[in-house]
């Protein structure tokens, strides 16, 4: 989470998430924290070159880039070109259609989700157009490129994940991306995906890439008190989150929220059983990845040292 530490920080974590056994990484891609207490936000693109300099094995995600915005999609797609061929291949582009928090900077106001919607899959059009290497000119609802071509364009094709949370995006991005995110175990979202690209012609090998958010600590009542200061936002559901557009709204819209509410929401403490039993719930729903988020900077080193790979060894087994 670039919103947790700083970007000398998270490279850091990732060597040492790749070296303990991690097969993937993802990275957020905000302008500001959720919570002012988090403390941070450096690029992720910049991170993420960085990261693919230092590390060898593990595939990289964008978990997500909104590339309407905040970033222009041609940009979104000579990022991605780049950081393909600086990762060998192991960066997958995954993408979203935005939160007013991060997106509002650039002052184009904040659309409605349908909009929003639309805006997403005309983009992706236009990233596929680019990774082709071809001279591309497109005037279309959003977005217009004119005589753009990507020079840089890597031997492996960039996949794309779009993040989902109901019909509406399934029905939206379903047939134009590669592979499904989304942060809730909900089954009928996965199958609604399944169903969608059948008999499309389309490619079966779907990856279905979780978030689970988890607060490791020898001490469960430090556990529950870092998720509740650094995570409490999660609780708003991402109708609310996508909406809502500075630090100060998350504190007003979670102010209620209490320790013991954060804790019955995220797996919270010692027991890695319990972040196991989380983990099935994904799988139940037909998820094939799942991204573990450890709750803020504080720990993190610990986590990884300590927890990590004892945790793996469950998951895996």
């Amino acid at each position: 989470m670039t919103e947790q530490s700083g970007p000398k920080q998270l490279v850091e974590y990732a060597v040492s998430a790749e070296r303990v056994g991690f097969d993937f990484e993802v990275s957020s891609d905000h302008f500001s924290p959720w919570l002012s207490s988090q403390g941070h936000a450096p690029n992720a693109w910049t991170m993420l070159g960085a990261v693919a300099h230092a590390t060898n094995t593990v595939e990289l995600f964008t978990y997500v880039t909104c590339p309407t915005m905040r970033y222009h999609p041609a940009i979104v797609a000579q990022q991605a070109a780049t950081l393909q061929i600086l990762a060998d291949g192991r960066f997958t582009l995954g993408v979203g259609s935005g939160e007013n928090l991060n997106e509002h900077v650039v002052g184009k106001g904040w659309p409605t989700v349908a909009r929003r919607l639309d805006m997403l899959q005309e983009a992706i059009h236009v990233i596929r157009e680019l990774f082709t290497g071809e001279m591309v000119d497109w005037r279309g609802e959003y977005f217009e490129v004119d005589s753009a071509r990507l020079w840089d364009v890597p031997d492996v094709p960039v996949q794309i994940a779009a993040a989902v949370s109901g019909d509406r995006s399934v029905d939206a991005f379903a047939r134009v991306a590669d592979h499904l995110i989304a942060v809730q175990p909900d089954k009928d979202v996965v199958d609604a995906w399944h169903e969608a690209r059948k008999g499309t012609g389309l490619s079966s090998d779907v990856r279905v890439i979780g978030q689970l958010p988890i607060s490791w600590d020898p001490d469960r009542d430090t556990a529950v008190a870092r998720a509740h200061d650094q995570f409490r936002w999660f609780a708003g559901g991402w109708a609310v989150n996508a909406d809502l557009p500075t630090t100060a709204g998350f504190a007003g819209a979670t102010q209620f929220v209490t320790p013991d509410d954060t804790a019955s929401a995220i797996p919270c403490g010692p027991d890695l059983d319990a972040i196991v039993d989380a983990v099935r719930e994904y799988e139940a729903a037909g998820f094939t990845d799942i991204a573990l988020v450890q709750v803020g900077d504080e720990g993190q080193a610990r986590f990884l040292e300590e927890a990590a790979e004892p945790l793996l060894a469950k998951l895996r087994g």
